[in-house]
């Protein structure tokens, strides 16, 4: 059957919360690390997102926006806990809302997954260490007392009401990707005896009541979506009846868009290295489990990652298999993809994995990570992106201007 992508992607996309998104890209969630020493958004955060808005994407998803200052991913994040950064806030949502784009700030805890170097005892459900390589890069934990748990739960909601007022148009709790929520929904990580840990219900209590305090705060027209793990991809993890189990109880919330992903650090399904159980579907990552779960909400769905032509694209909604297409590293090298696909361009994805060859030196810098940062801050800068940029050169203008930290795990 012959289709027309762009009159497909073109579609908008009304919420469970009466909110309507313009058309069905989105870019994804990436990593900026472009925020100010001391944590603030910064003028360059405004300038990216204007470029991504006029691209004629209907959905922007900030990188992780931190709820607490003890708790780091990155040197770089940005953290909101009050008002004393309004301004900032304020520049960087007029900046991205431009061209009736909406845009959402993803709100996020790193938990046991904060580097050593930003956290000499970073805090989790239970004070279980990485494991293997990763313990080089992050302390072993302490378990969260009660009290901190609802602390937690308390900033969150505190952070969302915070950049609602300063124009963002909706919310994302990051809970996938191993970090806190991701840990408290995993029975490897999560092994508390108590109200939150051991079953399903209770180790879902912490998203649950994040959720709860934060529609209290933003009401109920205010968008508010997750990021949620369809596995962890590791024995004794977060499985996928489980994940299925989550997101049936959010949906009954009257949650509004459900982004679909899965892995960890230890188990990097997210950035298409292949684990034991995932599929590719020739294309996206993910798509099997969410047209399984399409078969038990009609809460609007979205995938990341994978997505190779405009075609497939077109067909995953067109199937109802789901309602947002995720782009991510294509949006880091082009931020006018959507206008292209929207307006009939063919589109193919000329994203390829990047390599030395030194499989050391890849795993330990994280060199797609750092080279798409790199595209990223061209962009913030007013400078064209490089696609064609050595991963060579990428190496050493990262070692250059950060040293050998780069040898340090990054997020996304």
């Amino acid at each position: 059957m012959s289709i027309n992508p762009g009159r497909i992607l073109s579609a908008p996309l009304s919420l469970p919360c009466g909110a309507k998104i313009k058309n069905r890209l989105c870019k994804s969630a990436m990593s900026e690390n472009l925020g100010a020493v001391d944590h603030r958004p910064t003028s360059r955060l405004s300038r990216l997102y204007e470029k991504w808005a006029n691209g004629g994407v209907g959905l922007c998803i900030t990188g992780n926006i931190m709820v607490d200052s003890r708790a780091l991913g990155e040197p770089r994040n940005v953290v909101v806990e009050n008002e004393s950064i309004l301004d900032e806030l304020t520049a960087w949502a007029s900046s991205g809302t431009q061209n009736q784009t909406h845009l959402w700030a993803q709100l996020n805890h790193p938990g046991k997954q904060s580097p050593s170097t930003l956290s000499p005892e970073p805090v989790a459900p239970s004070a279980i260490p990485f494991e293997g390589a990763l313990q080089k890069f992050f302390n072993p934990p302490r378990a969260l007392t009660e009290a901190e748990i609802l602390d937690l739960i308390a900033r969150f909601a505190k952070t969302a009401g915070i950049v609602k007022q300063a124009g963002f148009t909706g919310i994302q709790i990051h809970a996938a990707h191993g970090y806190l929520i991701s840990q408290f929904h995993s029975p490897h990580h999560n092994q508390r005896t108590d109200d939150w840990g051991g079953s399903l219900e209770n180790r879902m209590r912490f998203v649950l009541e994040i959720y709860r305090a934060i529609r209290k705060t933003v009401g109920k027209k205010f968008p508010v979506g997750i990021k949620l793990n369809s596995s962890d991809f590791m024995h004794g993890g977060f499985t996928e009846d489980e994940s299925l189990a989550v997101a049936e109880v959010l949906a009954a919330e009257g949650i509004d868009l459900i982004e679909i992903s899965g892995g960890t650090y230890e188990r990097p399904a997210m950035t298409g290295r292949t684990a034991k159980g995932q599929t590719h579907d020739g294309e996206a990552y993910f798509l099997s489990y969410a047209s399984g779960i399409r078969q038990k909400i009609q809460t609007p769905l979205m995938i990341t990652g994978g997505f190779r032509t405009s075609n497939f694209m077109a067909e995953a909604v067109a199937d109802n298999r789901i309602d947002l297409v995720g782009l991510a590293r294509p949006m880091a090298i082009d931020p006018d993809l959507p206008n292209k696909i929207l307006s009939g361009e063919a589109y193919t994805s000329t994203v390829k994995p990047l390599t030395t060859g030194i499989p050391i030196i890849d795993k330990m810098a994280l060199l797609e990570v750092t080279w798409y940062e790199q595209q990223l801050k061209y962009m913030a800068c007013d400078q064209p992106t490089r696609p064609n940029q050595s991963i060579w050169f990428s190496l050493a203008k990262t070692l250059v201007e950060n040293g050998f930290q780069v040898f340090q795990k990054r997020r996304a």
